[in-house]
């Protein structure tokens, strides 16, 4: 085997181990909700070397990349048996996503990918792209993966290779290993994205947070976190959605919002992370926001904090797709540290870390938006006037 051929393997195979077993480090925040943390906790280099480079000297004598990775992102999350698992869209060069599964013994770093990516079972009609899954552990006993699946437009111009349908994949496994594929979701809206199972039966029925959409990106007269029920997972329908957060004009998400994981349950309510997008001069700005709704009834908004949660900062703000934070993912441990997985500009996935205590406490008395500039004065006001009235 050439000289270099070796040399070369042994230089990516230190660099890969390097970058896989480096320690994260927190970085502590001034507000007091979260902290973030240094390093992202996967990217496209955390991907397994052989899943890139043909490693056979006489079949690739310069060691070159074969198949190309572009980016690891929009990672659902689940802990079983004490090990932390991401359930990441990995993007290839090719702009095809699939699904692979990454484990951590901390949740923070050591993310190191099962050596194959997850083979997803197609329906009769195949998914041209799968992406963005969100992982829920179900009180059925099963782990469901709830997934967006991209297929061409079947009415589109012939010239028109953009046009796209995006529906809501199912499928369900109980190691994360073997998936098994249910039918599409159903719904009224012509477009489906951003779909959560609820992981709790609501009057006997499985329940789901949707976002209704007439577009394939814009999202028309729909719009808004919609919630409908239906009587099996296997060939689920839902035949009534009802929009439980709406988009506002001249808000963070004036122009779409969507469900991010799978909601927590706490004694104060139901406790929802989303993400919001506006437009802007520089493009669209995506962000991550928090809300809270009723134990009993899901559709009923109890809290709901003005502006966003987590919005892209520093490095974060540049990647593929520029100024967006993306969240599927979180994780509560027994002793009520939440682990929020997000994804920014597209490329890449970081942790957050803060406690169940202190998101509730946020989103139960972080003030509601007033959706003018008087009414935001008005509150600052009154925040200035109780200040006082404690330092004197």
């Amino acid at each position: 085997m050439d000289k270099n051929f070796l040399t070369r393997l042994e230089m990516l195979k230190k660099s890969y181990e390097k970058l896989i077993n480096r320690t994260n480090e927190k970085v502590e925040e001034e507000n007091g909700i979260y902290c973030r943390y240094k390093n992202p906790v996967l990217t496209a280099r955390h991907t397994p070397l052989f899943w890139r480079y043909d490693l056979n000297a006489a079949t690739n004598p310069y060691l070159m990349e074969r198949i190309g990775i572009n980016s690891v992102l929009n990672a659902g999350a689940i802990k079983l048996n004490g090990k932390y698992y991401l359930i990441a869209r990995v993007e290839g060069s090719d702009r095809k996503s699939f699904f692979a599964v990454a484990e951590s013994d901390n949740g923070i770093d050591g993310f190191r990918f099962w050596d194959y990516p997850v083979l997803m079972p197609e329906t009769e009609v195949a998914d041209t792209n799968i992406y963005d899954m969100r992982v829920v552990q179900h009180e059925d006993g099963w782990i469901y993966g709830l997934f967006c699946t991209e297929r061409r437009d079947p009415n589109a111009a012939p010239g028109d290779q953009s046009s796209a349908i995006a529906q809501c994949g199912i499928a369900r496994t109980k190691d994360l290993k073997k998936w098994e594929r249910l039918a599409d979701l159903k719904t009224p809206s012509p477009q489906q994205r951003n779909v959560v199972l609820h992981p709790e039966f609501v009057d006997g029925q499985y329940a789901f947070y949707t976002r209704p959409q007439d577009g394939f990106i814009e999202a028309g007269t729909g719009g808004g976190i919609g919630f409908g029920l239906s009587r099996s997972i296997e060939n689920a329908v839902i035949h009534k959605e009802v929009v439980l957060d709406k988009r506002v004009y001249h808000t963070i998400s004036e122009l779409k919002n969507g469900l991010g994981p799978q909601p927590v349950k706490t004694s104060e309510g139901w406790l929802h992370l989303a993400h919001g997008v506006r437009n802007t001069a520089a493009g669209l700005r995506y962000v991550l926001y928090m809300f809270m709704t009723d134990l009993n009834d899901l559709t009923k908004m109890i809290y709901k904090p003005a502006g966003y949660f987590i919005a892209p900062e520093g490095e974060e703000r540049v990647g593929d797709v520029s100024n967006v934070v993306f969240g599927n993912g979180w994780i509560v441990d027994n002793d009520g540290r939440v682990l929020i997985y997000y994804a920014s500009s597209d490329t890449r996935m970081h942790v957050a870390e803060s406690t169940l205590d202190r998101l509730v406490d946020y989103v139960m008395h972080t003030p509601a938006d007033g959706y003018t500039s008087a009414t935001s004065v008005q509150t600052l006001y009154k925040m200035i006037d109780n200040n006082k009235m404690v330092q004197q």
